[in-house]
């Protein structure tokens, strides 16, 4: 099962996300921040203040946003 270990904002909407797997790479999720969960994200101080769950095992926000960790990969693999 694929699961973030590991985030970091590094500038804008970019986040350096690393995997159980040992994987690491940068995510751009500026163009991902759509709907009534994401978009609150836009505000970039809302979007930094995300964290890596124990439980989901991903990046998530205080407002209950997360992105799988499958997504991220994809994301990550562009």
């Amino acid at each position: 099962m694929l699961e973030v270990t590991d985030a970091k904002h590094q500038k804008d909407y970019r986040i350096l996300v690393t995997f159980n797997t040992g994987e690491q790479g940068e995510v751009d999720l500026r163009e991902v921040l759509w709907g009534p969960v994401f978009e609150p994200l836009k505000d970039l101080d809302k979007f930094k203040c995300f964290k890596v769950s124990p439980v989901l095992h991903t990046i998530v926000w205080d407002n209950d946003a997360d992105l799988a960790p499958e997504f991220l990969y994809d994301e990550m693999q562009k």
